[in-house]
């Protein structure tokens, strides 16, 4: 693909924030991620209307989420591989066209089926232009400038992640639940133009084209075999299908680390793991993204089916949590640099346990303005404190355990992990609280499973914090080292921000940003 035409003068790791094709770049990045982002929010609001029109089980509802979740997390560490070799322009504009025909698919879904399959082909598209957004960010812009561009992106991002559930429930209680899917199509629309218009075209000369496809597509299956097990185990029960998905998906894992051992190039190189503070914060963001991915899944059908609110009432309810977020993230993050990473890494996940369980109040009649300032309104704001303590750190604490020149592909690893700990928490929570398959439709059955879940939730943050206090013992290492992260602004409420890679003099690293 030729190189894209581009202001005058404005060429690839050239461009200026404050020049019009400055200006361009982040409007096309900004909205191809914020589809990404928004479909991994906003489709936990509208489950119960879609259950109720396609008349589907909790099960076809967990794996409208999961299939999505699958997807992204098995192949967001190659995509950014992917546009090193091919041209980022052109896969993160493949990774949009794609997405957008995917969310057409969901949006007319004639069943159950065909939304899972869609969905599933979403999160390939969202792999593509995830990585892929940040990529042409970090290659578009002038060294001076790049710090700046990528905290706009976050900003923005950060922005579209906040409002997602509101979105999301107006659409789901004025146009209908389609309307999730189909507002992509205005969005790429608009993106793909603007892309191949205004974004210059960048590679890395030095990636070779060899993709570890092998790895990524067991680690997909791996998952996919114990996810269908856990989903499919509160219906069909021990049977050998469930057994063998389960044995299946456990044996395909150790093939895949296997594999990524014996590779020249792994997607996830085994190395990487031998930093003790690394592996400690991924153990620690897999806890609190499983607990977070299970809260969101079933506390926006608590508050609809139990509590009795709209589609547009469950998002606003929920959304002190991601605005915290989007106000204080920075400031947490500087506090972490201060005092090191051992407090919030620890204090953070008791303080969102205490807010999961805080939940546990809302019930029947819990819909007026003074349950919901009573009892909906302090559980979100002490999770959002917790999230707001604690992901800021989380962040700046994986990249402060590797190599600079591999800030990337740690990021990209810390946020595979922590979509791959929502994926699984989705799968297992219902079967392990003892939901069946149309709990969903009964409002006691449901507010009774609810109440074992959330301790449950707790219970992984609390796990958190214990894996954080006993293992998380270096010093405020990226104060030490004078690095900060450049994704200041966020709402990881689905997975942490992904971080572009800093060039390093002695090892040049490949990340899911691909710089």
């Amino acid at each position: 693909m030729a190189a894209a035409a581009s202001e005058p003068g404005e060429t690839s790791g050239e461009i200026r924030v404050a020049s019009p094709a400055g200006r361009w770049v982040v409007l096309t990045t900004v909205l191809g991620s914020g589809m990404a982002m928004l479909d991994s929010t906003v489709i936990n609001v509208a489950l119960p209307r879609i259950g109720a029109d396609l008349g589907t089980d909790l099960a076809a509802l967990q794996w409208t989420v999961n299939a999505y979740m699958l997807t992204l997390a098995g192949l967001i560490l190659l995509g950014g591989a992917l546009g090193d070799r091919y041209g980022r322009r052109r896969v993160f504009v493949v990774g949009v066209v794609w997405f957008a025909v995917a969310s057409l698919l969901c949006g007319i879904a004639p069943n159950a089926g065909v939304l899972i399959a869609a969905r599933a082909l979403q999160g390939v598209g969202g792999a593509l232009l995830t990585p892929g957004s940040l990529a042409l960010i970090q290659a578009s812009f002038h060294p001076d400038d790049r710090a700046r561009a990528v905290g706009l992106w976050s900003g923005f991002g950060g922005v579209g992640a906040a409002v997602g559930p509101f979105v999301g429930g107006w659409l789901v209680d004025g146009p209908g639940w389609r309307w999730v899917f189909l507002l992509n199509l205005p969005l790429a629309a608009i993106c793909v133009p603007v892309a191949l218009r205004h974004v210059p075209e960048s590679r890395d000369p030095a990636s070779h084209g060899r993709f570890d496809v092998l790895g990524a597509v067991l680690g997909a299956l791996a998952l996919a075999g114990v996810t269908y097990a856990l989903i499919e185990a509160p219906e069909r029960g021990a049977s050998p299908l469930v057994i063998g998905s389960a044995v299946g998906g456990v044996l395909l894992g150790a093939a895949f680390v296997r594999v990524e051992r014996k590779r020249a190039d792994p997607m996830l190189p085994p190395s990487i793991f031998r930093s003790r503070l690394f592996t400690s914060v991924n153990l620690v963001t897999f806890c609190v993204y499983a607990a977070l991915g299970g809260f969101f899944f079933l506390s926006a059908i608590q508050l609809q089916v139990v509590a009795g609110y709209s589609a547009l009432g469950a998002g606003t309810a929920l959304l002190p949590t991601t605005v915290l977020m989007l106000l204080f993230s920075a400031s947490a993050g500087e506090l972490g640099r201060r005092i090191g990473p051992r407090i919030p890494l620890t204090v953070g996940p008791l303080l969102a346990a205490a807010g999961m369980l805080l939940m546990l109040r809302v019930g029947p009649g819990s819909a007026s303005f003074g349950s919901y300032v009573g009892e909906v309104l302090p559980a979100v704001l002490v999770l959002g404190t917790g999230l707001v303590v604690v992901v800021a750190p989380l962040t700046a604490t994986v990249l402060a355990a590797v190599d600079t020149g591999r800030a990337g592909l740690a990021s990209g690893i810390n946020n595979a992990a922590a979509r791959a700990a929502g994926l699984i928490a989705v799968a297992a929570l219902p079967l392990l609280a003892g939901m069946g398959p149309e709990a969903y439709r009964d409002a006691g059955e449901f507010a009774a499973t609810f109440r074992r879940a959330m301790p449950m939730c707790a219970g992984l943050l609390v796990a958190g914090a214990v894996i954080a206090w006993w293992t998380v013992r270096a010093p405020a290492a990226a104060a030490v080292r004078g690095e900060r992260p450049e994704c200041a602004v966020h709402c990881g409420v689905a997975a942490p921000p992904l971080e572009p890679e800093q060039p390093s003099p002695r090892r040049p690293g490949r990340g899911p940003a691909g710089t």
